[in-house]
């Protein structure tokens, strides 16, 4: 195959990049938190074009949502014999095949023996909105646990469990009552042992010793949201053994245990599911990003004993779109049978040379990651691990103009989230390009 990327012809933004994003500014809402200046015209596997020709390698996948890359073919294929029969019926009102195919394919993809139910969204966010009602009605109690550094979402029930940025809650309040927020199990910063030789687990035992001994009943706790992975707050891979002790003690309470999967799941950590790591069955799954390779759909994935709420009381007008729902099922055909069984191998690979580049700078404080999730953190001083935000900042603008695209997460983490198309070219390219920005940055 020839690698005709990343090329830059142009320094970006280039002129026409140039009109669309000032044209763009001028009408669009203040709200957009633009990264740099993109302006894409096309994309081909785990290649991004802009209008002036440059060609990118792309490593963040719009923000993790372009699992098999840009244009596959198969995907793209049963999105036009889709929008060829019919672009729109409510699935919440009336039947149509691959809305009954899609349930059938995610509950049956679904961590754990239990039978399972599932509700289709358009995003991410309404999967956690539906969710919060489901635990609520489900259970009939009010309180949710959620954690410091996690991200669900920006309308008001994802936006109350959120806790990775202030500038996200600034103005909005007041949000949803009865949101308890608590330390997630992010070892190099832990709130408890990250002088320890080992992991304590007392970020999950000080739930019930400091939480729920002192402040709320569990009782009254519908349920604990938790990313198996943090994303937005910065690529954290909890300690092992951590799902696992949520889960015992939702299990020791009634508690249910809400597994959020928009950004690790569909693949990316090596497994369909980031939990299947540790083995956990959620009562509650969420997915969206990856799932439609692009096109707005999500997914409210939970045991059958709880998803029983009477019709009319929860609905989506465009969830499980038909032309969304044939994305996603040519999505997950792709993942599990062309992509899934690379993704570790590739992760391995960029997870090492994530380490051996920690080895050459100082300024790495740490690296962690599953599959194609890697988060590489920066510091001022390994000593001390305070974070290094202006790093990270740098490299992605420096990595932007010599054709790579990076997103940062967290106080001061470097995200790694490629399409699953990439290879060994990709991988290695993109860690020579991250090392050049580096030398340069330290020189």
């Amino acid at each position: 195959m020839k690698r005709d990327y990343p090329r830059i012809v142009v320094a970006p933004p280039g002129p026409k990049a140039k009109a669309i994003v000032e044209r763009q500014n001028r009408w669009s809402s203040t709200s957009y938190p633009k990264e740099y200046p993109l302006t894409i015209a096309r994309g081909e596997r785990a290649m991004v074009e802009d209008v002036d020709g440059n060609r990118y390698l792309d490593f963040m996948a719009g923000i993790a949502v372009a699992s098999t890359g840009y244009g596959h073919p198969k995907v793209v294929q049963a999105i036009q014999e889709a929008a060829g029969r019919f672009l729109h019926i409510c699935g919440s009102d009336f039947y149509f095949e691959s809305f009954a195919a899609l349930c059938e394919r995610l509950a049956q993809l679904a961590p754990g023996k239990s039978k399972k139910r599932v509700f289709l969204s358009n995003s991410g966010t309404e999967a956690v909105e539906g969710a919060i009602k489901l635990a609520r009605h489900s259970t009939g109690r009010p309180a949710i646990v959620a954690f410091t550094g996690a991200f669900h979402g920006r309308t008001y029930g994802g936006l109350s469990l959120t806790a990775s940025k202030s500038i996200q809650r600034a103005g909005f309040a007041p949000f949803l009552p009865e949101v308890y927020h608590v330390p997630y199990g992010y070892r190099y910063h832990c709130d408890f042992c990250h002088a320890e030789p080992a992991c304590t687990m007392r970020c999950v035992s000080s739930i019930e010793d400091d939480l729920f001994a002192k402040r709320l009943d569990p009782k009254s706790v519908a349920a604990v949201f938790v990313e198996p992975i943090q994303g937005e707050g910065g690529y954290v891979v909890p300690p092992p053994g951590y799902l696992q002790a949520l889960r015992e003690l939702c299990d020791r309470h009634g508690i249910l245990l809400v597994c959020d999967e928009v950004q690790s799941g569909i693949g990316r950590t090596g497994k369909m599911w980031a939990c299947e790591h540790e083995g956990i069955e959620p009562d509650v799954l969420l997915a969206a990003k990856g799932l439609g390779s692009g096109m707005p759909i999500g997914a409210i994935v939970a045991k059958e004993s709880i998803m029983k709420w009477q019709p009319g009381a929860h609905g989506s007008t465009f969830g499980g779109n038909p032309v969304c729902c044939a994305a996603a099922l040519a999505t997950l055909d792709v993942v599990e049978r062309e992509l899934l069984p690379n993704v570790p191998r590739l992760g391995e690979r960029l997870l090492a040379g994530a380490k051996r580049l920690q080895e050459k700078y100082a300024v790495i404080g740490d690296v962690r990651g599953r599959g194609l999730m890697i988060g590489v953190e920066f510091v001022k001083d390994r000593a001390t691990r305070e974070p290094a935000p202006e790093v990270p900042h740098e490299l992605v603008e420096r990595a932007f103009r010599k054709g790579l695209l990076l997103l940062g997460a967290g106080k001061s983490a470097l995200r790694l989230a490629p399409p699953l198309v990439v290879d060994e070219y990709d991988v290695d390219t993109a860690l020579r390009i991250i090392d050049e920005c580096l030398r340069e940055m330290t020189d």
